[in-house]
């Protein structure tokens, strides 16, 4: 949360480690796709996408899209350069948040605004992916789920971050009873520490682990989404201070090494599961 939230590596580097290290998709945020939109321009990073065998994009992270003060003109803006970079880039989703604070009892205020930002997205060919976080106005995953259902529109879903279902205290039955297949837009993997370091907020951006170095139910997470009707990629969103640090070959080799089995352990858990019950 710097003021300049770029990274440090030229996005070209980016998209070769990714490949490299053997992913299938890639994420980039806002102010990283400005100074693309700035340099070389989408069509250049598509290009540079396709070339390296990366099939799945997404791009992140809009806030402030339902209000009606000063905070909007700066959201539309930013609303404006991820439809574009969507568009451009062919991504599954742009992922949307709300501001910090105690979580909302009223989901009320944000579905209209939704459904428009919603139908905005499928007219360019994208859908909009709403991330609940324990530390925001949407303050779970049941919360946003319950979201896109009341928007009701085919471009909105949800965002499973398991960081925010497991510090949310969200247990796996209520994540399962939340979800249908259609609103279940993405999936994302990522461990922590028992005990939260600092605030949510702190414990969030710089002491994430590894998938399987913490005390998340990683594995019933998968089964659970998979029972859910999840089909599609796994991200992994490993934010911290001493991941950061690694060399980039080295972070991604790791997130991908240690993700892989878990996807696999839930997923034929899952499976299982459903064969016992025939």
């Amino acid at each position: 949360m710097d003021a300049d939230e770029r990274s440090p590596l030229p996005i070209e580097e980016r998209v070769r480690a990714v490949a490299a290290a053997g992913w299938d998709g890639i994420g980039i945020a806002q102010d990283d796709l400005r100074e693309v939109r700035d340099t070389i321009g989408f069509p250049a990073l598509r290009e540079l996408i396709a070339d390296a065998g990366i099939a799945q994009t997404e791009v992140e992270l809009l806030t402030d899209w339902w209000t009606t003060d000063a905070r909007r003109a700066r959201s539309d803006e930013t609303r404006q350069l991820l439809l574009d970079a969507a568009e451009e880039l062919g991504a599954n989703h742009i992922k949307v948040a709300t501001t910090y604070g105690d979580p909302a009892e009223d989901l009320t205020p944000f579905v209209r605004p939704l459904r428009e930002l919603s139908a905005q997205a499928v007219d360019r060919g994208t859908r909009i992916a709403i991330e609940g976080m324990p530390f925001s106005l949407i303050g779970s995953v049941p919360a946003a789920a319950e979201l896109a259902h009341a928007v009701g529109h085919p471009g909105c879903g949800v965002i499973v971050d398991s960081w925010h279902v497991f510090r949310a205290g969200t247990t796996l039955a209520e994540l399962e009873a939340a979800l249908t297949p259609d609103i279940l837009f993405g999936a994302e993997l990522d461990d922590a520490d028992a005990t939260v370091r600092g605030s949510l907020f702190e414990d969030t951006i710089h002491h994430r682990r590894l998938c399987g170095e913490g005390v998340f139910d990683l594995v019933g997470l998968v089964e659970t989404l998979t029972r859910a009707g999840w089909t599609g990629g796994w991200g992994v969103e490993i934010i911290s201070r001493e991941h950061r640090a690694l060399p980039i070959d080295e972070a991604l080799t790791r997130a991908i090494s240690t993700a892989r089995p878990i996807v696999r352990a839930g997923i034929a858990a899952a499976r299982a599961d459903t064969e016992e019950n025939r």
